[in-house]
């Protein structure tokens, strides 16, 4: 029996209003998500973790603090690694010239260079396990509304977590309950908010790619304007204003969805029990796995992307702050956790021109499959990086350009809409039907793997120079994309694809 999912044909844009209502909520919700990201790894090593404060954020070193008053950081301390001598020594005496040439006395620069320098190492651990802590909770938040709750109230659970979350955030101490409770919300929320747009087109709706490249518009217009108002609060104000604001960005995203629940699709979990009792338990035959087996392999062969793309806001960011001189507007000092914004802009400029561009290749038979657009997207990130191997060479120990990381992330860009929004499709497009919320969390553990992997790669950034760092990065982007090519035939034909990218008829419709 087919279960079809779709709720009234009311639409805009031609698209069902149920999509614009999920592209809002997750407007707001990667908003409050990327507006704390982009602070996370500062505020660790200038603030959190350190004595001597930088109580702005890009401000003066003027504040006194405590980082053993944060609850659990002795503990979590001592499991991590320590940074090498040879390390610090790498990372302190360019930080201590850049203090001194500030104005900071040589003593006290020197003590704020070896807090922090040795808070870096930390931090970039922190943030990869955070970051990818975030995207292993999904696959189990799937389980729990297949299951058992649905998406609807797994995503209102996920929501209000995340929620207290952020404004827990604003207290210090507090720092890693606010992350427990940010990783189990977005683990309940996102991979649920994700399988409702597939569920809101049948079988075969050509408009299903589009309506995803919509959605993940929605998803970087949050993350374009938060920094704007997250950053500049924290730089402005201090960095709990920043974190509180991301807080009111998913109170705001919770009650989109709230008000909007009568456009979106009924439950799938719901569905199949009216239309088939039972079915939702029924075993998953030979063709299905057969699918299900082809997703894993696709989603091992995106942890190296995602380990390469994370730098953005890990040893990029590190960049940004440190070697990159950013303009003053009207007399306000433009805060380097702007650069942030720049990723999602590129996005919402770019996403409609790719999806015309590949329209155009499909209308001459050309377009490439899923699985060959995600093997591109490797090889474009990868080779994105050689714009900071150069900069880093002209640049030095000193700061340079905007040009290089801006550049740098406009050419990663393109490779991330060649990946990322078609990977989601994908999965709704072939998942079992019961299982499709699990699967959308399968996804996201290649996020996962690859966040945590970044906070690996990451500590090299302080141990190599700065081009081999970079050229470290072109190498793992594009053999990622060379070993996603050559498992393209196998699987092309395991996930049911044609020629096209927009060909696979979503054989997981039946159930």
């Amino acid at each position: 029996m087919s279960i079809t999912t779709v709720p009234s044909q009311r639409t805009f844009l031609g698209h069902p209003v149920g999509l614009f209502v999920l592209f809002f909520a997750e407007m707001w919700e990667r908003f409050s998500y990327y507006g704390m990201r982009g602070l996370l790894k500062l505020y660790m090593v200038n603030y959190l973790f350190t004595t001597v404060r930088q109580t702005l954020q890009g401000g003066p070193y003027n504040g006194a603090g405590s980082p053993d008053e944060v609850f659990g950081w002795k503990f979590i301390k001592g499991l991590l690694p320590a940074p090498d001598v040879s390390q610090l020594q790498s990372c302190i005496g360019p930080k201590v010239q850049s203090l001194m040439a500030g104005g900071t006395a040589e003593a006290v620069a020197r003590d704020i260079a070896s807090q922090t320098c040795a808070a870096s190492s930390s931090a970039s651990l922190l943030y990869g396990f955070y970051t990818g802590l975030v995207y292993l909770t999904p696959l189990f938040g799937g389980i729990l509304a297949d299951r058992w709750l649905g998406q609807r109230k797994t995503v209102l659970i996920g929501g209000i977590l995340m929620a207290i979350g952020h404004f827990v955030m604003a207290f210090e101490n507090s720092f890693f309950l606010a992350l427990g409770l940010l990783i189990l919300g977005n683990g309940a929320f996102k991979p649920n908010v994700s399988t409702q747009v597939g569920a809101l087109y049948p079988a075969g709706d050509p408009r299903r790619d589009g309506a995803f490249t919509i959605f993940y518009m929605g998803i970087n217009l949050g993350a374009f304007i938060c920094n704007f108002v997250c950053g500049t609060l924290a730089a402005v104000y201090g960095w709990h204003y920043g974190f509180g604001a991301a807080g009111v960005g998913m109170v705001l995203g919770l009650g989109v969805y709230i008000w909007g629940q009568q456009f979106l699709a009924q439950d799938n979990v719901a569905e199949a029990v009216e239309k088939q009792p039972g079915a939702e338990s029924r075993p998953l035959d030979a063709g299905e796995w057969t699918r299900v087996w082809a997703l894993v392999i696709l989603c091992l062969l995106n942890v190296v992307f995602w380990a390469v793309y994370e730098q953005q806001g890990n040893t990029m960011q590190t960049w940004a702050d440190e070697q990159t001189v950013w303009p003053v507007l009207f007399g306000f000092q433009i805060p380097s956790t702007w650069f942030q914004s720049f990723n999602p802009l590129c996005i919402i400029l770019l996403a409609p021109l790719m999806d015309l561009f590949w329209q155009w290749q499909a209308r001459r038979g050309k377009e490439p499959s899923s699985v060959s657009k995600m093997a591109i997207g490797c090889v474009v990130l990868g080779l994105s990086f050689v714009v900071m191997i150069v900069g880093a060479k002209v640049v030095g120990t000193g700061k340079g350009s905007l040009f290089w990381p801006l550049f740098c992330t406009f050419l990663l860009t393109i490779g991330e809409l060649y990946l990322s929004p078609i990977g989601l499709s994908l999965v709704t497009k072939v998942s079992p039907v019961r299982i499709v919320s699990m699967m959308m969390g399968m996804w996201f553990i290649s996020s996962f793997l690859g966040n945590t992997l970044s906070g690996w790669v990451g500590t090299f950034y302080d141990r190599m120079s700065k081009e081999g760092f970079f050229g470290l990065l072109t190498v793992l982007g594009v053999g990622a994309g060379v070993a996603m090519w050559a498992f393209n035939a196998p699987l092309r034909k395991a996930l049911g694809e044609g020629k096209g990218g927009n060909d696979a008829q979503q054989p997981a419709a039946s159930a």
